[in-house]
């Protein structure tokens, strides 16, 4: 299984859905991230000048997963920062953890192309699913 992700039909005038797939945790949540970030602007138009370090621990994988990407749309509204990629280290005990290096850029109306302003992201039809190849994720946010 390759890491992909898809945009799902609209379900809502206000949402943008989609579906992550990839063969391990850690290219799931990069994937996740990946589609995140193209939502909210064509990756191919930021230059990176940045790197963000985010460390998180989360009870499940479904909750570390929603917490990265709300982290993500954090810096985007608290820094004014979009990003074109993520490397991803997940480690499993009794909680979960992360580590995830984030690269990007300001964000500048000239020279990137901005698509939604993702508001949150939310828990309607959101799951994690281990597959026989790998991993699948579908997360609907809030535009």
């Amino acid at each position: 299984m390759k890491p992909s992700f898809r945009l799902l039909p609209d379900i809502a005038i206000a949402d943008v859905a989609f579906e992550a797939t990839a063969p391990t945790l850690n290219e799931l949540f990069e994937t996740a991230a990946q589609a995140t970030f193209e939502v909210m602007a064509k990756t191919s138009t930021i230059t990176p000048t940045i790197s963000k370090t985010i460390s998180l621990t989360a009870s499940t994988i479904e909750n570390l997963l929603y917490d990265f990407l709300s982290e993500i749309i954090y810096l985007k509204d608290t820094e004014s920062f979009v990003f074109s990629h993520a490397k991803v280290i997940i480690k499993e005990g009794k909680t979960f953890s992360l580590q995830a290096t984030l690269k990007g850029a300001p964000i500048d109306t000239e020279t990137q192309d901005l698509g939604n302003d993702v508001k949150a992201v939310t828990m309607h039809m959101f799951f994690i699913k281990k597959e026989k190849q790998g991993y699948k994720a579908q997360v609907v946010l809030d535009i």
